[in-house]
């Protein structure tokens, strides 16, 4: 079973729903760098449960970190980072044992690790395990950050609802970063709201796309072929739960589009090379330009909803109909936000150490 990410900043995620602890390993980061108990406090925030249309399910995540920090700093030795399951109900999913929920893991995970799994919850497929890959995630954000790399992801689209697109990404980025709903036109995120709430009202659930932008990566960056940049990212971000797609860019618009149209012409900016637009997303052939890094992610409807559903008793073999109790969310890209910005900081340290070496991160002028 392969639980780690990453070449030379490598990240290893354990634990169940409704296990002891979910937590995490980030091996390779280089020494020296801040670690702020506060920041890590306020992005597992970002992704814990709000309001109406999440669920029920709420754990306050204290985190522990138990190595490879000393006086507030990293050591450059494996970080180990845990967090206890607090609020668990485990009844909830005694019916599950043998009835798999339709578009969940349930009935994979049993072909796999032929019902020696904890179900429970989901166990390790939940998206409970995404807290520890937060908590990872704030480090190399602050670590990022530093370096003059921002990160910054908003809901482009919530079922029907579309948010406005980035205009000034510093600002953007900014805004978006203090933002629990992240979304870059209020008038939007009050719709957003409604349509989650409707779908939760009928039993049911929405999807939506994250946007996200990155600046301040240097030219250079990425090899060409087998880790490109699209692909170390798209490998992170198709690992976050409900994720279904990710485009660059113009993405599949530009399918039906002439390269006259889409070709980012160059110009100069200052005294860089830039290019007047940004179709290609900040990256061609697998490298970095240095223009913003844009991508979105396709996160599919919550699969757990109230309705009753068509599925399967694996061990009569016979159907059957499945209602599913417990808490769940009508919604989940809001939660999902932080999860995406945490997996693309850690994939671009990963991706950096690779280019300009391991200590190149904690350099500063």
């Amino acid at each position: 079973m392969k639980n780690t990410f990453g070449s030379s900043v490598a990240v290893t995620i354990f634990g169940e729903s409704h296990g002891e602890a979910v937590g995490v390993v980030i091996d390779g980061l280089a020494p020296g760098l801040p670690v702020n108990d506060e920041f890590i406090h306020s992005q597992l925030d970002k992704r814990r449960p709000q309001g109406t249309i999440s669920t029920a399910r709420r754990e306050s995540d204290p985190f522990l970190i138990v190595s490879g920090v000393y006086n507030g700093l990293t050591t450059g030795t494996p970080i180990c980072i845990l967090i206890p399951n607090e609020n668990k109900h485990s009844g909830d999913y005694t019916e599950l044992r043998r009835t798999p929920r339709p578009s969940h893991a349930d009935w994979t995970a049993e072909c796999k690790y032929h019902g020696y799994q904890d179900y429970r919850g989901g166990g390790h497929f939940s998206g409970r395990i995404t807290a520890a890959l937060v908590a990872a995630g704030a480090i190399a954000i602050d670590a990022l950050r530093a370096k003059g790399i921002k990160i910054g992801t908003h809901i482009a689209r919530l079922a029907d609802v579309q948010d406005r697109h980035f205009s000034d990404y510093n600002e953007d980025i900014t805004r978006l970063n203090d933002m629990i709903f992240a979304v870059l036109d209020e008038t939007a995120a009050a719709q957003m709201h409604t349509a989650a709430e409707s779908a939760a009202a009928d039993g049911d659930s929405v999807g939506g796309v994250l946007e996200t932008a990155v600046v301040g990566v240097p030219a250079g960056v990425g090899e060409p072929w087998f880790d490109t940049m699209e692909s170390v990212l798209s490998h992170g971000l198709f690992a976050v739960p409900a994720v279904k797609g990710v485009e660059f860019g113009g993405g599949f618009d530009m399918c039906s589009r002439r390269g006259s149209e889409v070709n980012d012409q160059f110009c100069i900016d200052g005294d860089k090379v830039a290019t007047k637009t940004n179709y290609s997303g900040g990256i061609n052939g697998g490298i970095t330009s240095g223009m913003p890094i844009i991508f979105r992610c396709a996160v599919k409807p919550t699969p757990s909803i109230y309705k009753e559903q068509d599925s399967v008793d694996i061990m009569t073999k016979e159907c059957k109909k499945l209602t599913i109790n417990g808490r769940h969310d009508p919604a989940i890209i809001h939660r999902a936000r932080v999860v995406i910005d945490s997996v693309t900081a850690l994939a671009l340290c990963d991706m950096l150490a690779l280019r300009y070496g391991t200590d190149w991160i904690s350099q500063h002028d």
